[in-house]
């Protein structure tokens, strides 16, 4: 990769991370000096992507452990656990952090160690799902892909958009069509700037425009915010309506995700908590208003997208396909 998604600071204690909201006009790296920092930073989105959420908090921990009172430390968890609801990845994160809080008898150096080897694992994930993934990729095959799921969602080569790398470096040769991604334009801004940093051919597509060039797809890669036990997957709002368009034109609609996107606490996507995020997101575009003073908005930042629709899940284990629940149980082990 051309760039590093968070770095973590031992001798200050400082997490620096590549601000996404400023790409791609400009590649700036911005200083997490507090638990406030992290939180907001989560929050605003400046750090974003299901596992890469869940790395920097971890290290927002590691921030809040240098005062040495537990009681703080699990205080600060909780609050950047708070930042966003629908990520599965950072509570996962949260909570295993706070076993290990409830164990350590050196609380800084375990939890740092603890937040390090997530961030490992989030790289070992990425890998594996890329090579498991390649194999669906044929030659000169067209694929269109949502949101972000790349590198710049994880610590690694990403989630999705690591098949499309690791299929790359075996010699396939493809092309992408990237949906914009409404309202914050993360498929126009980020997986456009990320693949052709990295040398892929990528066409940016608005979100409305992908009914009319599904035909000639070969393959839909998404991946996933948290994913029940069922199957049933919340995304980037718009994943749901690709699923549906790309069933009626039969192509194969494949989720990249970790494990640790998975909730196996919950059954289905109705228990699936949606983050409703701020009006002025869709109001405006460009630091210009675009719609009228009066008028209501709705901005729902993911939607669910029922198993039934997903052709198969792909995660650093191996390809996971219907029955979910069964299978789940099969590739994972036994979860509650």
């Amino acid at each position: 990769m051309q760039f590093k998604t968070i770095e973590y600071n031992k001798e200050t204690n400082e997490i620096v991370i590549l601000d996404q909201t400023r790409l791609p006009a400009e590649e700036v790296y911005m200083t997490l000096k507090t638990v406030d920092d992290v939180y907001h930073a989560i929050k605003n989105m400046n750090v974003r992507g299901a596992p890469l959420i869940g790395v920097t908090a971890a290290y927002g921990v590691v921030l809040a452990a240098a005062s040495g009172d537990r009681a703080d430390i699990i205080d600060a968890a909780d609050y950047i656990k708070s930042a966003r609801p629908t990520a599965v990845n950072l509570a996962w994160a949260i909570e295993r952090m706070k076993k290990k809080i409830d164990t350590a008898k050196e609380l800084f150096k375990e939890l740092l160690h603890e937040a390090q080897a997530i961030e490992e694992e989030d790289q070992h994930a990425c890998q594996k799902m890329g090579e498991f993934g390649a194999a669906l990729i044929t030659h000169n095959a067209k694929i269109m892909v949502h949101c972000n799921a790349g590198a710049l969602a994880t610590c690694g080569i990403g989630t999705a958009l690591s098949i499309l790398y690791t299929a790359r470096e075996r010699g396939k040769k493809f092309t992408v069509y990237s949906c914009e991604t409404r309202p914050l334009l993360q498929g126009a801004r980020l997986t456009s700037w990320e693949l052709t940093a990295n040398g892929i051919e990528t066409y940016t597509i608005c979100d409305n425009m992908a009914a009319s060039y599904m035909a000639e797809m070969n393959l839909v890669l998404v991946g996933a915010d948290r994913i029940a036990r069922n199957g049933d997957t919340a995304n980037k709002i718009g994943t749901r309506g690709l699923a549906i368009i790309a069933r009626y034109y039969t192509v194969p609609f494949y989720v990249a995700a970790p494990i640790s996107t998975f909730d196996f606490d919950i059954t289905s996507g109705n228990e699936i908590p949606i983050e409703i995020r701020c009006d002025d997101e869709v109001r405006t575009f460009n630091e210009k208003k675009i719609v009228a003073d009066k008028a209501k908005i709705c901005n729902p930042a993911f939607d669910v997208t029922p198993a039934e629709l997903i052709t198969g899940i792909i995660t650093e284990k191996g390809i996971m396909k219907p029955p979910y629940e069964k299978n789940i149980r099969t590739l994972i082990g036994d979860v509650k």
